[in-house]
């Protein structure tokens, strides 16, 4: 949406304007300016007459006199700024008090306007101020609806019923010290379901102790595992303790596991059989205490068949499994994904987090996401920095219904159908879901409100959610 819209009947938040000018006058013409444009006004002649309209989240802009009876519009604007940080305020400015509004906007206003000016100023001023706050509020409804996820829920986000059923074996597994190996692609959030497990089990005052076994040089990777004594090889001036044993009541995880050399992986096993280590330059048995969640990109099961993975091994830590989806697998979880990645993305640069319009969630939905989420947390991140066209995918290549189609050994386990067997009506039905379900997610549930976002009537969307059985009550923010 553009900021010309901001404030149409279709906006997605209605936002009023505070207008305080004590010459009633100016302040007519200003008003009824605003209302042909289509703008709610409030009017008031004086700071004390205004300052109850004004409330922390409220979807105003304040359109202030500098020069008024009492309290002036520059000595309200600290206390306006304590209320509420990002309510924008527009400073009205005689010619003589510019130098004055210039130096209020360094403190926090967010633009000025100097006296006499047009009708058309005016409205194109107070238009982008109005789609600031909408961004702004939008951001902080979607905040509280993230920051009110809790446990398992909060980190693993997404709706589809592949997700779903990974949270639903997180949260059992989590409550247990069972050893866990994670199946995904690259970028699906192996160490992020890894963390989950330590962070929500019994384990969670220990450390996390994380190694990539394929990033390691042979010659390094035993003392990595099981550290060393001073003097046990040339260079070891002093003890290192080792991953096993740093990580005594918490978890390890082994990332890659597929590629730990085979001699490791027979000590490892010895390791975790006894549950002790002897240090490099030791002979002193030292207890170990911990948690194994190991992640691989492929079955250990066939790897260990075709001689490139110990089967002792994978008999030892395959008491249970996860597998993630690739994100093509998921597509319904894009528009919630690629929204907290924004705020995130938004909070890290001090950006506005920025809309997604229907073009865009369509391009994001259509895209094979060979990166998986990291790609498009990664795309997000570009998004709020202004690095994209509006595609919001470098490139711009249709992806293919091979790459569309997510691997069968996942989808198999996950009872989900490739994409590629699916018809056109259901693929399109999938996207109208999602985008309504967006719609949903971003109000709170409120019909209405996501009716005027989706540009259809409010009957209509009813018709919809009853034909893709979908409730409005499930997005309903309590409190």
């Amino acid at each position: 949406m553009t900021a010309a819209h901001a404030l149409s009947p279709s906006a997605e938040t209605p936002i009023r304007v505070l207008l305080v000018e004590d010459d009633e006058d100016v302040r007519l013409g200003s008003a009824q300016a605003l209302m042909l444009a289509g703008i709610d006004v409030i009017e008031c002649g004086s700071v004390e007459e205004a300052r109850p309209h004004v409330t922390a989240g409220a979807p105003l802009v304040v359109l202030c006199d500098v020069r008024l009876p009492g309290m002036s519009g520059l000595q309200w604007l600290p206390e306006l700024q304590a209320a509420d940080a990002q309510l924008p305020v527009i400073l009205v400015t005689g010619h003589g008090d510019i130098a004055m509004a210039v130096d209020a906007m360094r403190q926090g206003a967010w633009d000025f306007i100097a006296k006499p000016c047009s009708a058309d100023t005016l409205v194109a001023a107070v238009r982008r101020a109005a789609d600031k706050r909408r961004l702004s509020l939008q951001v902080e409804q979607l905040r509280a609806q993230l920051e009110g996820r809790r446990g398992v829920e909060a980190t693993l986000l997404g709706g589809s019923l592949l997700m779903e059923r990974v949270r639903a074996k997180v949260a059992a597994l989590a409550a247990t010290s069972a050893d866990v190996v994670i199946y995904g692609e690259t970028g699906t959030g192996k160490e992020l379901i890894a963390r989950c497990l330590h962070e929500q089990g019994p384990r969670r005052n220990g450390n996390f102790v994380a190694l990539n076994c394929g990033g390691l040089p042979e010659n390094l990777a035993e003392t990595e595992l099981f550290g060393h004594e001073a003097g046990a090889f040339t260079g070891a001036t002093k003890v290192r303790v080792g991953k096993l044993e740093h990580a005594k009541g918490g978890t390890l995880f082994l990332d890659e596991i597929e590629s730990m050399p085979m001699g490791l992986q027979v000590k490892l096993l010895r390791a975790l059989q006894e549950r002790s280590i002897e240090r490099l330059g030791s002979n002193v048995p030292r207890p170990i205490d911990c948690r194994v969640v190991a992640a691989a990109k492929e079955d250990l099961q066939r790897a260990s068949e075709r001689g490139t993975f110990r089967a002792d091994l994978y008999y030892r830590i395959g008491v249970a499994f996860i597998e993630l989806p690739p994100l093509r697998a998921r597509r319904e979880d894009i528009p919630l994904l690629f929204e907290h990645f924004t705020l995130q993305a938004a909070s890290r640069y001090h950006q506005s987090a920025p809309m997604v319009t229907p073009a865009q969630l369509a391009a994001l939905m259509a895209h094979p996401w060979p990166g998986n989420v990291r790609e498009l947390r990664n795309v997000a991140d570009r998004f709020v920095l202004g690095l994209l066209d509006d595609s919001l995918l470098p490139g711009g290549v249709a992806p293919s219904a091979a790459a569309m189609a997510p691997p069968p050994g996942i989808l198999a386990a996950a009872g989900a159908e490739p994409a590629s067997t699916r018809t056109l009506p259901e693929q399109v039905e999938d996207f109208e879901r999602a985008v309504i379900t967006q719609a949903l997610r971003r109000h709170g549930g409120e019909i209405s409100a996501a009716a005027r976002t989706l540009g259809v009537p409010k009957q209509t969307l009813h018709d919809k959610l009853k034909r893709l059985n979908l409730s409005a009550a499930a997005f309903k923010v309590e409190g």
